[in-house]
């Protein structure tokens, strides 16, 4: 089957594309049949030269049966050669099953987080109630035990420090 599609040429990050007829076995930068026109994108949309291709040597191509790729189609649309529609591929933009499962899993904690400050909250209502209840020498005496238990912890420290 012959396609008219493009032929990179161009150096390294400067592409230019040739619009050949080729044997659609063939490879993109290979083998072909005969050069029909020119793709330069570096040049501005508006620019003439962008895209030149002969329109007499593609109408007869395509008569023999040649069959124009996407891109070509599109540069062809416009002088009415070929016709082309924009295709629509939605789930293109679908995110794959890995990614699925992992924005599943998000959904599934920020559930959970969204349902756990209400215990939080329920248990903070709690704590409240019992240090009211408290009266203010327990608070006191639990003020006084933590003071020691973090002045015995420097205390061990600091004699571990001599011995070493």
């Amino acid at each position: 089957m012959l396609k008219i599609r493009l032929a990179r040429g161009g150096a390294k990050k400067r592409p230019y594309y040739s619009i050949v007829v080729a044997d659609s076995h063939s490879p993109r930068d290979g083998r072909f049949i005969e050069k029909v026109g020119a793709y330069n994108p570096l040049l501005k949309r508006d620019d003439p030269k962008r895209v030149t291709f002969n329109a007499e040597r593609i109408r007869e191509w395509m008569s023999k049966g040649a069959q124009p790729t996407d891109r070509v189609a599109r540069f062809l649309s416009t002088e009415g050669l070929a016709k082309w529609e924009a295709s629509n591929n939605p789930k293109k933009g679908q995110p794959h099953a890995k990614a699925q499962e992992r924005a599943q899993a998000r959904a599934e904690r920020a559930e959970l987080a969204a349902a756990q400050p209400d215990e939080a909250a329920t248990a903070e209502e709690v704590t409240a109630e019992a240090t009211a209840e408290e009266t203010p020498a327990t608070v006191e005496a639990a003020a006084e035990i933590a003071d020691e238990g973090a002045e015995g912890a420097q205390d061990q420290a600091s004699e571990a420090g001599e011995e070493g």
